[in-house]
């Protein structure tokens, strides 16, 4: 069972480390000083902490210590006196970070023209690039699928966002809808954010005004379906005779892909799935006692998947024999909520 957090040590510790981090003057001091950030932080999860508490300070020292190597970084770069904003995505940008996470991010810069934007981006990737593989030696591991502010298809001008984003609302194909679970969960981190707030509002707009666009959005969101038979008890998701429940695949990231949608189409800033279920699930139908239930209910999958990612190094996945009844009970409960939030899915957009 996990023990209280008692007395202060835990909040002086973090104050310690936040004291590190701006007294930090050197990028290579970072790797170290990540590792004792991240070892204390999985600490924590033997704590009587909330799953969205304990994510959210994750996430905030992540923020943190990334700003930091983008910021020493940039010291060590001729960078144009331009505005610039090294945005974050994914969990990284919901705050929804685990202690298994890979790098979601980009660059926006301020350009004139196409030409200009070429040229500034020639002179903005080196340093992007190596900022990149600083994180990767700080633990953040580099994206399978290259999206990362290194890769010149995501270090933009503010104009060739904003069209990317146009062009993925007006024109959903496969690869527009997956980008939209990933870019659309946009948030700033270092440099100058009203660029990112620009993004965002062109985003809203676009998306408020495109129900076709939702409702693709929707139908892909239900290809996940919470692991429950007909009589409502958990099933395996493990491939042949493997007992395994993917906690994030059929379970968090049902919560995660219904309140986006939820968001995008109430015009919501919030990227924080509890957020956008309490600022835009009115508006898609759901009560407040409903909206609460959920909000539980995803707070208790992220604490079972950082308390597994501690106690077997799962990243996502948990053995069902490996769960006492106290847990296979709320892990069923979360299932059931996860299935609620899908049905209102299908019944808002006739799916």
């Amino acid at each position: 069972m996990p023990q209280r957090l008692e007395g202060l040590l835990p909040a002086r510790r973090m104050l310690e480390f936040d004291a590190s981090l701006d007294a930090m003057v050197v990028v290579e001091e970072a790797p170290r000083l990540a590792r004792e950030i991240h070892l204390f932080l999985r600490e924590l999860a033997g704590f009587d902490l909330g799953g969205r508490l304990l994510t959210r300070l994750v996430s905030s020292f992540n923020d943190r210590l990334t700003s930091r190597v983008v910021e020493l970084t940039a010291r060590r770069h001729r960078l144009p006196v331009v505005p610039w904003c090294w945005l974050a995505f994914g969990s990284e940008g919901r705050e929804e970070q685990t202690f298994v996470s890979d790098q979601d991010n980009g660059l926006v810069f301020g350009a004139a023209d196409e030409r200009e934007a070429e040229a500034l981006r020639r002179i903005f990737l080196p340093f992007a690039q190596d900022a990149n593989h600083r994180l990767a030696e700080c633990g953040f591991s580099l994206c399978p699928g290259n999206i990362m502010a290194g890769n010149p298809a995501w270090c933009l001008s503010l104009d060739e966002w904003r069209e990317q984003f146009i062009d993925w609302v007006r024109r959903p194909d496969s690869q527009a809808l997956l980008n939209a679970t990933i870019f659309f969960d946009l948030r700033p981190l270092h440099g100058d954010c009203e660029l990112a707030e620009g993004l965002s509002t062109l985003l809203l707009s676009q998306t408020v005004e495109s129900p076709a666009f939702l409702h693709l959005m929707a139908a892909n969101a239900l290809q996940a379906e919470p692991p429950l038979n007909f009589r409502g008890e958990i099933v395996s998701t493990g491939e042949g005779v493997v007992r395994t429940v993917d906690l994030k695949k059929f379970g968090s990231r049902i919560f995660v892909d219904a309140a986006r949608i939820f968001a995008l189409a109430a015009g919501t800033r919030a990227v924080d799935t509890s957020v956008r279920l309490r600022e835009a699930g009115p508006a898609a139908g759901l009560q407040s006692a409903e909206i609460e239930a959920m909000e539980k209910a995803f707070a208790q999958l992220l604490r079972m998947r950082l308390a597994h990612q501690v106690s077997e190094g799962a990243a996502t996945e948990v053995w069902l024999e490996h769960l006492d009844d106290m847990e296979r009970g709320i892990l069923k409960e979360s299932m059931r909520q996860a299935k609620r939030l899908q049905q209102r899915l299908k019944l808002n957009y006739s799916l």
